[in-house]
């Protein structure tokens, strides 16, 4: 069982010292990108603190209607699906602190194989994150807006989805910058 708490707020990054640069090199020749032995590649919440201040108000309301420890759920999900180890870091402290089983947070990548560790609820919830964040077809297919519709209610619903969506863009900032775990 988890208790609630409040999930972490995105921190802004530290002021680069004087005469650091905002930028890190690229990827190589090979197309490969180098290993994250380096701050981010931009320090895109001191060049756009009004983006960052408009992410954190989207934050918050995506979360209202939605419950702490399945929000967390979500949160991580995605974060795994995109690859954001700054994201995934992040929601995974968080879910710890609120209480989130372990076995559940290790399972959490095979959630669909171990259907005996997440509520139906979770797992419609679940479905649809990774319905959200892949995009296959290019729409959510019907059966799996439909399991969520069958646990959740249209307001509950619609903030799901924007929580859904919100921790995508957040994910997307992250890889796209490089923001890694302990250097944001």
């Amino acid at each position: 069982m988890t208790t609630p708490t409040t999930p972490t707020t995105p921190t802004a990054p530290t002021t680069p010292a004087p005469g650091a640069s905002d930028t890190t090199p690229t990827a190589g020749a090979s197309g490969t990108a180098p290993a994250h032995d380096h701050g981010p590649q931009l320090r895109w919440v001191q060049r756009a603190p009004e983006v960052y201040r408009a992410m954190i108000a989207l934050d918050a309301a995506a979360r209202k209607d939605v419950d702490p420890a399945l929000a967390e759920l979500v949160k991580i999900r995605a974060s795994q699906l995109n690859k954001c180890a700054f994201c995934l870091d992040m929601h995974l402290t968080d879910a710890r602190k609120a209480g989130e089983r372990e076995e559940r947070l290790h399972l959490l990548l095979a959630w669909a194989e171990a259907p005996d560790l997440y509520t139906p609820k979770e797992r419609a919830a679940l479905a649809l994150t990774e319905a959200i964040t892949v995009l296959t077809d290019g729409f959510v297919p019907d059966e799996v807006y439909a399991q969520a519709a069958a646990h959740f209610d249209e307001t509950e619903l619609a903030h799901l989805i924007a929580l859904i969506t919100t921790i995508n863009a957040w994910n997307r900032f992250g890889v796209s910058t490089r923001t890694t775990p302990g250097k944001a």
